[in-house]
């Protein structure tokens, strides 16, 4: 008998947790944790595969293309190549971005944010596809541009399509952006935990129990997927690095404030080359072929993502004039041609440079240590951290990146070091905020993200909701009463279109102070009472949309209505702030 109850309860609760109507009335509460991880691992597993793709789309044709089958060997190209290869890329996305409207064309991870800010999460297959075709183009034609940003985008988009086909409320529409951030980033640098932490630290700004445990199953998810296809290797070479002496710690932190120079005057350059967003798109794009052209006729290592240029200054091949030469080109070069709309990514720039600094960083300073200095290889590695953590203003995704890269724990102390000197120095000292949050205040773009505005927008109204029952506004004591009967929490007062609210307690009181108009239609909105205008709101709205709609259309109260338009309840101010004075006060 016991077997068969514990039976029937496992089938009752798996039968709640699949069911769809149910799965989607659990996402508009905060808790609803085990439908949260389902859609995290969806989340993972469709981004992954899309992840796949964009990275087969490019390096299948660069094996094939670049000389010895490498798909970072540009540099082996024929020196016209490396003129003529960006210029001819930069044509193709004009001719691919030339028909196109301006909202079409936004792509990367700025524009995530804008969607995620002004648009509840709800990102357009139209840019997904266009951010895939594009990168991989710009990617393919040598440009200096990395794949970790359009991956992303490609992750958040996919992961929020998903939501949207699910017809799934905003607030998860939210956390499965973050999802499938967290995914790309994971299947980009098959770094998991990096995955999470930037997607928290950058695109949600929050770190919440019931929010990480999704964005953790997706970037596992798609780890695992990756790693399937791909292996367990890393993308450049890395080696055993250790720190030697505590000598060198105030090498490390000098690393630290050099680093925050040369990302300062990176984030500088980009957003000033951000200007020329008034030019023609066409002109832009040829620009920036044409100075990609220019400058890998001098150094073709700027071409391409550059993980082997990378590789070659962690292992400390090159020569210091080579590393400032090329180090030069690339700060020049890269945020001028972000700037100017080459749709790639800055992430893996940011690391390029940063192993170029540390590894020139480690070449002037060897004497200065004594015999127990460090191999190139470790400075390398900290100017990778530093410079992602100073530009995305990221230091904890920074750390964990260099952690999970180097598999060695070794790494921390120093890493620690330099990514917060970096990081506090750019944010401080030169009062510059991530990257992308600088691009969008250029763009006359907010992404303010209070406490409050968080709290809110993980919780959906469907969660909140108070019963109504429908009255005209003139109805007889018959329907009067039978609504009072209902003992809902408000009265909806229509005529065509829900109009008003009003309490049932003063509808009441009408009744049993008026018994001489028992026989008389009673006019809801001329009887003494408290009522209050509503306006309509979708049962897929977070807390956050309905206040942001009653400060915008002045309301105290809204009606809320499923897809089909049938009136699920109320929604009032008063509720409102109730919840966030709960969160305030906890």
């Amino acid at each position: 008998m016991i077997q068969i109850l514990a039976d029937l309860y496992y089938r009752r609760m798996l039968k709640n947790i699949f069911s769809f109507e149910h799965f989607r009335h659990r996402l508009a509460h905060a808790e609803a944790l085990p439908q949260l991880v389902l859609l995290g691992i969806f989340s993972g597993l469709v981004t992954g595969m899309l992840i796949l793709a964009f990275r087969l789309v490019i390096e299948l044709p660069l094996s094939e293309w670049l000389p010895g089958g490498d798909t970072e060997n540009f540099e082996d190209l024929p020196r016209w190549l490396h003129f003529a290869l960006p210029i001819f890329g930069a044509i193709v996305l004009a001719a691919i971005f030339y028909r196109l409207a301006p909202a079409t064309r936004k792509v990367g991870i700025v524009h995530v944010m804008e969607r995620l800010t002004y648009h509840q999460g709800h990102l357009p297959a139209r840019n997904m596809w266009l951010q895939f075709v594009s990168a991989a183009v710009a990617i393919l034609s040598g440009h200096s541009v990395g794949r970790e940003g359009p991956a992303a985008h490609l992750g958040a988009a996919c992961s929020s399509l998903l939501g949207q086909v699910l017809h799934l409320p905003n607030n998860s529409l939210r956390l499965l952006v973050g999802c499938g951030v967290a995914a790309a980033i994971s299947a980009a640098f098959n770094t998991p935990l990096a995955g999470v932490i930037f997607a928290m630290e950058v695109i949600l700004l929050e770190y919440t129990v019931i929010g990480f445990t999704p964005v953790l199953v997706a970037s596992v998810t798609a780890a695992l997927l990756v790693k399937s296809v791909y292996g367990h290797d890393a993308d450049f070479d890395i080696p055993a690095l250790q720190i030697q002496s505590l000598n060198e710690i105030p090498l490390v932190i000098l690393l630290g404030f050099v680093i925050a120079l040369i990302a300062a005057g990176f984030m500088r350059l980009m957003l000033y080359s951000q200007k020329s967003a008034a030019w023609p798109m066409t002109y832009r794009l040829l620009l920036a072929g044409l100075l990609t052209g220019i400058a890998a006729l001098f150094y073709p290592q700027v071409m391409g993502i550059g993980y082997d240029t990378i590789s070659e200054a962690l292992q400390g091949n090159f020569t210091l004039s080579l590393l400032i030469g090329m180090l030069i080109a690339k700060c020049l070069l890269t945020p001028v041609v972000l700037g100017l709309g080459i749709p790639g990514g800055l992430i893996g720039p940011t690391f390029y440079i940063g192993a170029l600094t540390g590894a020139a960083f480690a070449l002037l300073t060897a004497g200065m240590a004594g015999p127990e200095h460090s191999e190139v290889g470790l400075y390398a590695m900290l100017g990778m951290g530093a410079m992602m953590g100073a530009v995305l203003n990221a230091p904890l995704a920074a750390l964990i990146a260099l952690l999970e890269l180097t598999a060695n724990p070794n790494i921390i102390f120093p890493g620690m070091l330099a990514i917060v000197v970096a990081s506090t120095t750019v944010r401080y000292v030169f009062k510059l905020p991530s990257i992308f949050l600088a691009t969008l205040q250029n763009q006359g773009l907010d992404y303010r993200h209070e406490p409050l505005s968080q709290a809110l927008s993980r919780i959906g109204v469907a969660s909140m909701l108070q019963s109504t029952v429908q009255l005209s506004f003139n109805c007889n004591l018959t329907a009067a009463k039978h609504a009072l009967q209902q003992e809902s929490q408000w009265l909806l007062l229509s005529n065509k279109e829900p109009d008003s609210i009003l309490l049932p307690a003063d509808l009441e009181a009408y009744i049993s102070e008026h018994p001489e108009d028992a026989d008389q239609d009673i006019d809801l909105m001329e009887i003494p009472a408290l009522r209050r205008d509503v306006a309509p709101l979708s049962i897929k709205a977070s807390l956050k949309d309905a206040l942001d709609k009653m400060n915008h259309d002045q309301l105290d109260a809204l009606y809320v209505c499923h897809l089909n338009q049938q009136i699920a309840g109320i929604i009032t101010r008063d509720q409102i702030e109730h919840m966030y004075t709960q969160k305030l006060h906890n």
